[in-house]
């Protein structure tokens, strides 16, 4: 029964990551909705996420999850943003497990079977600037900070100690963020400064100052 429901299931929900919603609607056909979604859950046909929102279960997917498209539905509105959004841009080097978002919502934090999903406190000004959306593959469009973001989010929520000097700013992208100084010219100063008249945060001031230096060969 179980393989049988797999099989429509597929014909009728092409993406691995669906709601209740368009579940309920694959399942119209049946008496007992509920009761066939349970029996899809302890079968391991369907994975639930949270409340709402499922996944196909190992075997039965056709395509990896996409955590960031979880992510940005588990809990809203939220875009991907610091370390994550820095490391899939290919600034950072290391591999960053745990996707944090930011929120002009409460901060949460989601254990999933997926794994681990934070969500991180952002006042609505701050928030609604700096989105974009970027494609993880060809079928996921996700909510994500432009690099520009992630970096006054990451120096704003982490409550980076004070830059004193140009220094104290260069060893913060090098050995903090481990951004390599290649990378340095991939942030749009003028972004930079647009998104500073909204957080108006000292750091990034010094941080858009070592970033100019570093143009001007200073």
């Amino acid at each position: 029964m179980a393989r049988i429901d797999a099989f429509q299931l597929r014909k009728m929900i092409p993406k691995e990551e669906f709601d209740y919603t368009l579940l309920r609607s694959a399942l119209s056909q049946y008496s007992g909705v509920r009761q066939k979604i349970n029996g899809l859950l302890q079968a391991g046909v369907i994975i639930r996420v949270k409340k709402g929102l499922y996944v196909f279960g190992h075997g039965y997917n056709q395509a990896p999850i996409c955590k960031e498209v979880l992510a940005n539905l588990i809990y809203g509105p939220s875009c991907i943003s610091l370390e994550y959004a820095l490391a899939f841009h290919g600034l950072i080097p290391e591999r960053v497990e745990t996707i944090t978002s930011v929120t002009p919502k409460k901060d949460k934090v989601f254990d999933t079977p997926l794994g681990r999903i934070t969500y991180r406190y952002l006042a609505l000004q701050k928030y609604a600037i700096g989105i974009d959306q970027v494609w993880t593959d060809q079928n996921h469009p996700v909510l994500m900070a432009t690099i520009e973001k992630a970096l006054c989010d990451y120096i704003v929520l982490n409550r980076t100690p004070r830059l004193i000097d140009s220094r104290g700013s260069r060893d913060f992208l090098e050995n903090d963020l481990r951004i390599d100084r290649e990378h340095w010219k991939r942030f749009n100063l003028d972004e930079l400064r647009k998104l500073n008249r909204v957080y108006s945060n000292r750091n990034i001031e010094q941080i858009i100052e070592v970033l100019e230096q570093g143009r001007s060969g200073r």
